[in-house]
């Protein structure tokens, strides 16, 4: 059986040039232009380095992997979910706050590497990081893989569909996570936002927006709301709460 290990950051520093290759098969365009990420993902990577980490055969990196720390009382997550864990995780450490909880951001594996098993050892990875962080909860805003093949069905009905074979979760990344563990809590209808021009919009999804309205983008889980007047399109993601017990 091939062998994988998780490394952090701070353990074993990723290759930049890997990292970023990873990053860009996994991700559509538009994907790396959220508001939030923009504003926080730098000081993510260097503040908190000890909850990113790589998973690797060998010595070569195969997946990385994206945590922060936040604040939660264990009620009602938020709607706004991976948004509101950037902003939130760096207000409560610019206060002074302690963290009690682990919240992942993302898992990306290389193209080389998917079907492996690879993803179960990268979940693994993060609950193992909380778990050493003294964290009783990880908390996951999950981009449904296959929801961009269904962009007009609303993410609560989405969630109810199930996999045939044992009344899993019919995408296959919340059944990941739910194999790990995890069960499904809520849906986060406004998790991400990714605003820009239509030029922007046109370079990220590859087409064009001849008048005001709704479109379906290639990768996006919902409809982007064009605004020709305004040059402005907007695209708001839903993801799905799940909640790994540590």
């Amino acid at each position: 059986m091939t062998q994988y290990t998780a490394f952090s950051s701070v353990e074993r520093p990723m290759n930049e040039d890997a990292r970023w290759k990873i990053t860009q098969e996994a991700w559509v365009p538009f994907m790396l232009e959220d508001d939030f990420a923009s504003l926080y993902w730098d000081r993510m990577m260097a503040e908190f380095a000890d909850f990113q980490f790589g998973v690797y055969e060998g010595d070569t990196l195969i997946a990385c992997g994206n945590s922060i720390p936040v604040v939660w009382d264990g009620g009602e997550l938020p709607d706004s979910g991976w948004d509101w864990a950037m902003e939130s995780a760096f207000e409560a450490k610019d206060a002074g706050v302690p963290h009690n909880t682990l919240c992942a951001i993302s898992i990306n594996i290389a193209l080389s590497h998917m079907g492996k098993g690879v993803s179960k050892h990268a979940i693994s990875a993060m609950r193992n990081i909380a778990q050493k962080h003294g964290f009783s909860a990880l908390i996951a805003p999950v981009r449904p893989n296959m929801k961009s093949a269904y962009p007009l069905t609303p993410m609560e009905r989405y969630i109810t569909w199930k996999h045939t074979d044992d009344e899993s979760p019919f995408d296959p990344w919340l059944r990941t996570h739910w194999r790990a563990g995890a069960r499904i809590v809520k849906v986060a209808p406004d998790s991400m936002r990714i605003s820009g021009t239509l030029a922007d919009w046109e370079k990220w999804a590859g087409m064009r927006f001849p008048e005001s309205g709704e479109y379906l983008v290639p990768g996006a889980l919902n409809p982007i709301k064009v605004d020709v007047e305004r040059d402005q399109a907007v695209y708001i993601e839903p993801n799905v709460w799940m909640l790994h017990t540590v």
